[in-house]
């Protein structure tokens, strides 16, 4: 199902989008003002091939690895498939990754060439070359002179070179996943194992097409963004406008006018949080439009079409408030796709309540990365989806324990990565006989299909009465409570299960200034008689949805917030429980010291 037009590897890809969409709008990059600047097909591969023979000439040819340590930018995209059109590999790497990570995947990947964005970064990696035996040059992107971008594109200018066409199970790239214990792991994506992807990504979301655009939110140095947001709209001939930063989305979206955006759960959180507490803020006609235009949407879904009152009511809330919602996106946003972790299903069903339909997929780094995902031919919120095209999901039971309805999920299929480069063992310990791959997360099918996760097999633990908790769902509750940025439930063979909680500053400032407090967050955050009304708003959320095992006792209240910059977090936003723990691990101790469970 996923052989159409008998793309197997990136180079066919790229040279059949750039000869069928030459005129189109491609990449669009935030200038000064603010406005974006767009650059056609055509204009970007000139400069792939100019790079392409630049590459030849320093010597690059296939089963090399070029590296780069660059957020995403138009010469990201450039240099990705000047490296492939060679039969290369590429190795990508975020800027704020830790030196020394970079210094360990540019070794472990023999990177023989090494972008890096601006003069910052390449003071910090400057004296790799010594350490390093097969790094022979670093290019830098921003600049002029010998050993930069612009000059290696000159040189191919006048020194062409041909497209090498890689054979469908070469190498492609090697993505280091984050790694919330030890040394990351290169995972080896082959052609086929990306394009594959792509192919049954187009065949799940077969109204996307060459008018469609996104705006990249994810870094394309993760699998998910490389995939969904860059080679998918590359593929349908679509355009792709890169965000300016976080804190320049909305304008960005205003700008670019996206009708289908790629984020990470966390993201639509975010959003979900802030149009709640900025209609409670606004009050008056809006307020009530906006929870009385939800109330009815919610009627509509659980009854049909519903009564007349509330096809009104949902009607006047849509032309008043949700337009204006919409409009704040650009006006034209019909579509978003989430994934990387789950997302709370109250979310999905309040974007598609909005008027953006917000389908929810499943995936990691070693299946390159789809597994499955909800569309519009077949949605169920709550579930991950059908799994993609020619990908086959087996729940193994075995491992779990007796009398679970769920199990943990092997999937197989064309996705199913070539392994963890350097390392054998690590690999047999995911692969199974039959060329499966063990996902490390629990889940069950339902009897149509659907893929439910029920949590990760790695994160789980157990209380001391023998019951398994699972963390991450009851999380992601409470992180949608306003004043919640960030929390962790913990519970390893203990009587009961605690929480670390970091409040939402932006939250608590503005509860501190309401109440005529302090706008101090730290402040805030130790005076007790807040950390008792956040506790109770947790549990009050919780009642009802978990058994009462699982809900926290205890609470530990922290100012500082879980970030990739403390190491707390990793490059793909997900938590590394084991440095949380580690580091406040005495606190913990003291909680379960100072109170005897009932």
């Amino acid at each position: 199902m996923v052989q159409q037009q008998q793309i197997d590897n990136l180079v066919v890809l790229w040279e059949t989008a750039a000869s069928r969409y030459a005129d189109n709008p491609y990449i669009g990059t935030r200038n000064s003002t603010g406005a974006y600047d767009w650059i056609t097909y055509r204009e970007v591969d000139r400069r792939i091939r100019n790079l392409r023979g630049g590459l030849a000439k320093r010597g690059i040819g296939r089963g090399d690895a070029v590296g780069i340590i660059a957020n995403n930018r138009l010469e990201w995209v450039i240099a990705a498939f000047a490296t492939y059109s060679l039969g290369a590999r590429y190795v990508t790497m975020y800027e704020s990754e830790l030196i020394k990570t970079c210094q360990y995947i540019v070794t472990d990947a023999s990177v023989k060439v090494l972008f890096v964005s601006k003069h910052d970064i390449l003071e910090k990696v400057k004296d790799f070359p010594h350490s390093i035996p097969s790094l022979e040059e670093i290019i830098l992107i921003e600049g002029q002179g010998k050993n930069t971008m612009a000059a290696l594109e000159q040189a191919g200018a006048t020194h062409p070179a041909n497209p090498v066409s890689p054979e469908k199970n070469d190498i492609a790239g090697l993505i280091y996943t984050s790694g919330t214990t030890g040394d990351p792991k290169g995972v080896l994506i082959s052609h086929w194992n990306f394009c594959s992807n792509i192919l049954a990504a187009t065949e799940r979301y077969p109204h996307l097409s060459s008018e469609d655009r996104c705006l990249n939110i994810l870094p394309w140095a993760h699998s998910f963004g490389q995939v969904m947001e860059l080679y998918f709209f590359t593929k349908i001939g679509g355009s792709i406008g890169i965000m300016g930063s976080t804190a320049t989305i909305v304008s960005d979206m205003a700008q670019v006018r996206p009708t289908f955006v790629v984020a990470v759960p966390r993201v639509f959180s975010k959003i979900y949080e802030s149009l709640h507490a900025a209609m409670n803020e606004k009050g008056g006609v809006a307020k009530k439009l906006f929870f009385a235009g939800l109330q009815s949407a919610k009627a509509r879904r659980n009854g049909g079409k519903g009564r007349i009152t509330d096809e009104i009511t949902y009607r006047v809330a849509d032309r008043i408030v949700f337009k204006k919602i919409r409009d704040r996106f650009g006006g034209r946003l019909k579509q978003a796709l989430t994934g990387a972790a789950a997302i709370n299903p109250e979310i999905s069903y309040f974007f598609n309540d909005i008027g953006i339909s917000l389908y929810e997929a499943y995936g990691m780094t070693e299946l390159s990365p789809g597994i499955s995902a909800n569309a519009p031919i077949a949605n169920r919120p709550g579930s991950v989806g059908l799994p993609l095209p020619g990908v086959k999901v087996v729940i193994d039971k075995s491992i779990v324990e007796e009398g679970a309805k769920d199990g943990e999920i092997i999937v197989y299929g064309p996705n199913v990565m070539r392994g963890y480069h350097n390392k054998m063992e690590q690999t047999r310990e995911v692969m199974t006989p039959d060329g499966g791959l063990r996902a490390g997360d629990r889940g069950r099918l339902d009897e149509e299909g659907f893929l439910y996760i029920t949590g990760r097999i790695k994160e789980q633990f157990k209380l001391e009465n023998a019951k398994f908790v699972f963390p991450a769902a009851m999380e992601e509750d409470i992180t949608l409570i306003p004043l919640v940025q960030n929390a962790l439930i913990y519970g390893d063979n203990r009587p009961y299960t605690v929480c670390i909680v970091v409040p939402d500053p932006y939250a608590l400032g503005k509860f501190g200034e309401k109440h005529e407090l302090t706008a101090d967050v730290e402040t805030l955050t130790q005076r007790k008689d807040i950390q008792e009304m956040i506790a109770q708003e947790i549990c009050g959320s919780l009642a009802g949805k978990y058994g009462g095992y699982e809900i926290p006792k205890k609470f530990l209240f922290l100012s500082e917030a879980f970030s990739t910059e403390n190491g707390m977090l990793t490059q793909t936003l997900k938590m590394k429980r084991k440095v949380i723990l580690e580091k406040h691990m005495a606190d913990i101790e003291s909680l379960y010291g100072k109170v005897t469970p009932q």
